[in-house]
């Protein structure tokens, strides 16, 4: 940068030398079109070549013909400058130290003590490195720049390009669209393939930037050389390899044509192209060779526009209308293969050749996306021109002379705001910078072959948020391979409902992982961060999406336990039915009679009662029941209890009453029997009232044992009242036992005491092994177990009490006599 450093000293000497006149700075004599004017419009473009041939390419001419186009097309408007002739200058710099002499060239004026001459504002240049470099010289001098092309973010910079203006958006704004068009269709996973220079390197440095705040990850960013065959092989292999299916190719147009011009051997297919505004609208891009790589390819395009006249000013150029430009003949001997001077091996050209029948960048006259704002660029400086000239009658404001100064046209530049004769609005922001506006194009392969680059949206940064970015309705899309399916690019598919996501700090924020929500937990989002733990009464379901009402258990009547511990209690109740209706058919008979049928009659309605409240507990448990089975359960066994322990007592009273002289009977008659059955029942009544006054049993949702559901219990309320309960029939059962075991060995026909013995025996191992499986029972099974003790110990009393009675009435009856009953008549074996 040595040799801009000298010219630039150069240039601030001669600006502050104590000579007013205008005088030259260095002379190159790169001007390729001119026309003389009141006010001169320089222009600058260059062509570097590898083999030192320095011409202008297509493009480049196309562009300089649209100035010449718009400068005559404002020359004709009487209201636009009126009275003044506006001229232009028109240099090529082969190279970029002959560009900056171009520039030099550009901003001199004629070798006069006046300002004829001198340029008002320079034009160009489409390079956004070159722009920068031509801008360190304008902005010494206070020359406005106005570029077409030029879309670095960088130069949007006022303190480093105070005199830098565009007409094209900065490609901060393309940035943003590119990511927010990743981000509609869900593209988390890319690839950048960039070049060297100032447009590549920042644009893609702001785009990382930008995903980055999307949650786009960049999966890897490769650099191109034309030159360098090690990075080609590294971007080729890498292609192949990569897992993401969308690669960014920010690259300018000419780095754009080699580097497919390489890959097309390579056989690079199934990625899908998002192309930058320098190359995505050139279709002669897409060779036979290159059509599998880029069909489908999809990115931003500078908006088309209509120029009317522009077309027919383009396409009839002849070399007959520049007689003196080297550059009109060397094209059109390119264009034509022919030749204006004699040769042995080309034809000789007319001048007459029809451009229509060639097919090249300068012919394209399909759309006019940049040289809109060739166009546009143009107006703008006259615009301001006008505006400085009619504010002072063409007078300086600031030295009172007619002459316009480079300084009075940079002021006016930035507040210029017009509409071009195509409608298009100009005005710039507090950086230089243009309203964006940009077609989104697809390339889609025609019939015939050709590539069709077709309008599928557009991004306009002019309309409120949410609406920047649309996709045109109704319009086919061709994605990558020629697909009709939108491409996933993702490092990782996204966490579904009932997973959570976790970043993995070895990978990019894209590659995250995902991990299934613990039991209980659960996630109802994409990509949920977390897992939530669903309140105490739900569960989540399989896929542990969504929380559930967790299902309620409880020994129901309509399953198999509850079915057979229901028919078991309906058994016990009919058979306790069954043989109160033999005691009461035979209510007459010894055998009845002498086991005391009252207290008989009265334990056989305690076990039907028993039975019963065996029912109790089947059921869904309410505040009613829960009271009810436990109080009906310890009254009904005390009943019970109490009855038994009265025949006990019966029993061996009979037996004292027959020695000499006894009166025990008397004190154990039939009322204290009632009395004595009263009173250990109302104990157990006063029991149960405490109990329910004081805490009750209730209903409760049991969560404990199982997590997935809610087990429907009755609490006890008061533990002690439960085991008070429980206590008071296991000390009446423990005391009947010992009484009847003291009894056994009496004499006595019909073994009542024994049979006594045997099913207090049975009672009380039944409620000893009840404790611990009670304890250690979950859920419903705990009232099975209940259940199952009450019919257990209800059978024991009535089978072992009543059935030996029940069947020597129906099968006996010749030993149900009173003879029998006196021992006068030995006992059979049963």
């Amino acid at each position: 940068m040595g040799w801009i450093t000298i010219i630039l000293l150069t240039l601030v000497a001669g600006i502050k030398s104590e000579n007013k006149t205008c005088k030259m700075i260095g002379q190159t004599g790169f001007m390729e079109f001119s026309k003389d004017g009141d006010l001169i419009i320089g222009g600058s473009a260059h062509e570097s070549t590898l083999n030192t041939v320095c011409r202008w390419n297509d493009r480049e001419l196309k562009f300089a013909r649209t100035v010449i186009f718009t400068v005559e097309e404002i020359n004709r408007d009487a209201k636009l400058l009126p009275g003044v002739r506006l001229g232009y200058k028109l240099y090529n710099g082969c190279g970029s130290e002959n560009l900056i002499r171009a520039a030099v060239e550009a901003v001199n004026g004629e070798p006069s003590n006046g300002c004829s001459g001198q340029i008002q504002a320079l034009l160009g240049h489409s390079s956004s490195g070159v722009s920068e470099d031509i801008n360190i010289i304008l902005s010494s001098l206070s020359i406005p720049q106005v570029s077409y092309l030029s879309t670095c973010a960088c130069l949007s910079d006022k303190r480093l390009y105070p005199t830098f203006f565009r007409t094209v958006p900065s490609d901060r704004f393309q940035i943003i669209g590119l990511v927010q068009l990743m981000k509609y269709f869900d593209w988390r996973w890319v690839g950048i393939i960039h070049s060297e220079g100032l447009y590549s390197e920042e644009g893609t440095n702001e785009f990382v930037k930008e995903a980055k705040k999307e949650g786009i990850c960049v999966e890897y960013r490769l650099p191109y050389s034309k030159t360098s065959q090690i990075r080609l092989d590294t971007i080729v292999e890498t292609l192949r390899e990569s897992s993401s299916k969308v690669v960014l190719l920010f690259v300018s147009l000419s780095y754009t044509k080699s580097f497919l011009s390489k890959i097309e051997s390579y056989n690079i297919t199934g990625k899908q192209w998002v192309g930058s505004e320098s190359w995505i609208t050139q279709a002669d891009l897409a060779s036979d060779e290159r059509k599998n790589i880029l069909q489908g390819a999809i990115g931003f395009a500078l908006p088309q526009a209509s120029i009317p006249g522009l077309r027919e000013f383009l396409l009839s150029l002849k070399p007959s209308d520049e007689p003196q430009s080297d550059v009109i003949k060397a094209f059109w001997e390119k264009f034509f293969d022919c030749s204006f001077s004699p040769s042995n091996t080309s034809t000789m050209c007319t001048g007459t050749e029809d451009l229509q029948t060639v097919s090249s960048d300068y012919t394209d006259v399909t759309y006019f996306r940049a040289e809109n704002n060739v166009y546009k660029a143009v107006y703008l400086v006259a615009y301001a021109l006008h505006a400085l000239l009619q504010c002072r009658n063409g007078s300086n404001p600031i030295t009172g002379k007619s002459c316009v100064t480079r300084n009075d046209v940079l002021e006016y530049i930035k507040y210029v705001n017009f509409t071009t004769q195509n409608g298009a609005k100009v005005f710039f922001d507090e950086n230089g910078d243009s309203v964006a506006q940009y077609d989104l194009v697809n390339w889609q392969m025609k019939e015939d072959g050709s590539v069709k680059i077709v309008n599928i949206g557009q991004y306009d940064t002019s309309v409120p948020e949410g609406e920047k970015f649309k996709l045109k309705e109704n319009t086919e899309i061709v994605w990558g391979g020629n697909s009709i399916q939108v491409p996933r690019s993702v490092c990782r598919e996204p966490c579904p409902p009932g997973t959570r996501k976790a970043i993995n700090k070895r990978k990019p924020v894209c590659c995250f992982d995902c991990f299934e929500c613990p039991e209980g937990t659960i996630s109802n989002q994409t990509n949920s961060p977390e897992c939530f733990v669903c309140p105490p009464e739900f569960w989540p379901n399989e896929k542990k999406d969504q929380c559930f009402p967790k299902p309620t258990e409880y020994l129901s009547y309509k399953e198999i336990m509850g079915a057979l511990l229901t028919g078991f209690g309906c058994v016990g109740i009919f058979l306790s039915l069954l043989t109160s209706i033999i005691f009461l058919t035979h209510k007459e008979t010894p055998i009845v009679k002498a086991n005391n049928s009252e207290l008989s009659f009265l334990l056989l309605f305690s076990l039907k009662l028993c039975f019963l409240c065996s029912l109790t507990f089947i059921g869904r448990p309410s505040e009613w029941s829960c009271m009810l089975r436990h109080t009906a359960f310890g009254i009904t066994f005390v009943l019970c209890i109490s009855c038994v322990l009265g025949k006990t007592i019966v029993v061996l009273m009979a037996f004292r009453a027959t020695l000499p002289g006894s009166n025990v009977m008397k004190w154990f008659g039939p009322a204290q029997q009632r009395l004595s059955v009263l009173t250990f029942t109302l104990i157990q009544v006063v029991i149960c009232i405490l109990w329910l006054t004081i805490n009750p049993p209730f209903p409760k949702m049991n969560m404990k044992y199982y997590k997935e559901k809610i087990i429907l219990e009755c609490a006890l309320g008061s533990a002690v009242g439960f085991w008070a309960v429980l206590g008071y029939i296991g000390l009446l059962a423990f005391l009947c036992f010992i009484l009847a075991f003291l009894a056994r060995k009496l004499p006595d026909s019909f073994n009542e005491a024994k049979l006594i013995t045997f099913s207090m025996l049975i009672f009380c191992a039944v409620w000893i092994t009840f404790i611990p499986a009670y304890v250690s029972s979950p859920g419903k099974f705990t009232v099975a177990v209940e259940i199952f003790a009450i019919l257990a110990s209800s059978f024991g009393l009535l089978a072992c009490i009543f059935f030996p009675k029940c069947y020597i009435i129906i099968f006996r009856p010749e030993q149900n006599s009173k003879k029998h009953l006196m021992g006068k008549i030995p006992p059979r074996n049963l």
